[in-house]
C-alpha cells in the first residue's frame, strides 16, 4: 500500500490546477546520480527509449548524454515504470536530474502507487529528496521522496478542489 492516499492528494495531480506536465527533480545532483538513475531503469527492467532529434538511439552513459556540444540537441529518455506511466527524461545539466510526468496519465490509487514506487526507487538509490513542482512554479514542490521517513510525503497543503 501506498504511503499516500489518493483522496488526499488527488489536487496535485489535477492538470487545470498543477498543469499538465509539471517537473520532477533531485536537486544537488551529479553525473554520477545520472547514471545511478541509469543503473537503476536498466536493473528494474523498465521500458525506456533514447532519443536524441527525434532518432532513437542506444541509451548513452550519463557523462555522454549530459556533455553535449553547444546547439546539440539534448536527449530524451523516455521511462515507464508501469505500462500506464510515462516519464521523461531530459539531460539538460549535472546538477539536477528532472524528469517529467504527464497528470492526465496518473489517476487514482493504483497509479499512485506506481508513481511513489517510482520515486521511492529514485531517491533510495540517490539517498537524495525527489521533489515534484507544479508545471511552471519551479522551486515550490507539492510532494515528493523524503530520504528521513524513506517515504513520499505532500510538501504542500492540498488544494481545494
Amino acid at each position: 500500500m501506498s504511503e499516500l492516499l489518493w483522496d488526499d492528494v488527488k489536487c496535485f495531480f489535477d492538470p487545470e490546477l498543477m498543469g499538465a506536465l509539471p517537473e520532477v527533480r533531485v536537486p544537488d545532483a551529479s553525473v554520477e546520480d545520472w547514471q545511478a538513475v541509469l543503473d537503476l531503469i536498466i536493473a528494474r527492467g523498465w521500458r525506456c527509449q533514447y532519443s536524441e532529434g527525434g532518432a532513437v538511439m542506444p541509451v548513452p552513459a550519463a557523462e555522454e548524454g549530459l556533455s553535449r556540444p553547444a546547439g546539440a540537441e539534448r536527449g530524451e529518455l523516455r521511462v515507464w515504470p508501469a505500462a500506464v506511466v510515462l516519464a521523461i527524461f531530459r539531460f539538460y545539466a549535472p546538477e539536477e536530474v528532472s524528469f517529467e510526468v504527464d497528470l492526465r496519465e496518473l489517476h487514482g490509487q493504483e497509479r499512485l502507487e506506481v508513481f511513489c514506487g517510482f520515486l521511492r526507487a529514485i531517491g533510495e538509490r540517490l539517498g537524495k529528496p525527489v521533489l515534484m513542482d507544479p508545471e511552471g512554479d519551479y522551486g515550490h514542490p507539492v510532494l515528493g521522496f523524503d530520504v528521513a521517513t524513506g517515504q513520499v510525503v505532500p510538501l504542500a497543503e492540498p488544494l481545494a478542489t
